[in-house]
């Protein structure tokens, strides 16, 4: 079972279910949240109540690839989790050029304690088919395509969705203190298509992961992987997150990255990202340089 949000005739966010058999019922919830919070009133899981909900109704007649798809939910924060996979720690060093024995990503991927920030907020978070942004001052841009973990706040693990977690390797290779700049700016965090609803995913440690990207209609690149490459698990890292912290119904925590485009590739404008997860969709999101904010000398 997923929940997708989409524009209804009225120009307004609908959410809805989305069954294993692509049929799809509208839910009268007008967000996740407040589908979260109904869940909790009620003592009972996601699952459940969407269940409960559409089991006297019938499916609208639209599919699923008609749909004009928006955030599946919309989260106050977005956080998200550094050097997580062997190949992260990896790309790190070397968009740092590290030649020390033991570099500060090292001793991050090795440490008791994970790499946590703030990747985004919801203003500055956009869904499926809307132009992220390539920062202006930043020569080496990539997609990090990541599983995002639903959390309420009490931190419980409610869905999966998909997350791009933009980055610009140049600013944080000169820096690990430009971390921020490196990582926030406006439309640099895409989330959805769907969230998956925790219950109904088997096995979170068993997702293949796949990012692909257009270039003037051609593929130029293509990855994948799995999240059974992941170092951590997903409790430990939302245990971090809710230490002495106010964690708000919604919040997504995207997880890491495990694919990273080689160091000749860089994004540019009118490029296309795809990340495609099992079981929950492909997030895709078209390349835009913010012309209209560019910052001249």
């Amino acid at each position: 079972m997923r929940i997708i949000c989409y524009k209804s005739e009225q120009k307004a966010d609908q959410l809805a279910a989305l069954t294993n058999s692509d049929q799809i019922y509208i839910l009268p919830y007008y967000s996740f949240i407040h589908l979260m919070e109904e869940a909790e009133t009620k003592n009972q899981g996601c699952l459940s109540l969407v269940q409960e909900v559409i089991q006297n109704s019938l499916p609208i007649e639209e599919k699923l690839e008609e749909l004009q798809l928006t955030l599946p939910i919309r989260p106050d924060e977005v956080w998200a989790s550094g050097v997580t996979y062997l190949k992260s720690r990896e790309a790190r060093n070397l968009e740092s050029k590290s030649t020390t024995n033991q570099s500060i990503y090292d001793k991050v991927y090795e440490a008791e304690r994970p790499e946590i920030f703030l990747k985004s907020t919801l203003r500055r978070t956009i869904g499926p088919d809307t132009p992220v942004y390539i920062r202006t001052d930043s020569n080496w841009q990539i997609p990090e395509p990541e599983l995002g973990l639903v959390l309420s706040s009490k931190g419980k693990i409610v869905g999966y969705t998909i997350g791009n977690d933009m980055s610009s390797r140049d600013i944080e290779g000169e820096n690990p203190l430009y971390l921020p700049q490196a990582k926030v700016w406006k439309n640099s965090c895409s989330i959805g298509p769907s969230i998956r609803l925790a219950e109904t995913v088997e096995d979170p440690y068993d997702l293949l992961i796949t990012c692909r990207i257009y270039r003037n209609s051609n593929k130029v690149f293509e990855d994948s992987a799995n999240t059974s490459q992941l170092k951590r698990k997903y409790d430990e890292l939302v245990s971090f997150l809710c230490r002495d912290n106010v964690v708000f119904d919604g919040t997504v925590l995207l997880t890491g990255t495990c694919i990273v485009p080689s160091e000749d590739f860089t994004l540019a404008d009118g490029d296309v990202i795809e990340i495609e997860i099992s079981g929950i969709g492909v997030l895709r999101n078209p390349v835009q340089v913010n012309k209209s904010e560019k910052i001249t000398n």
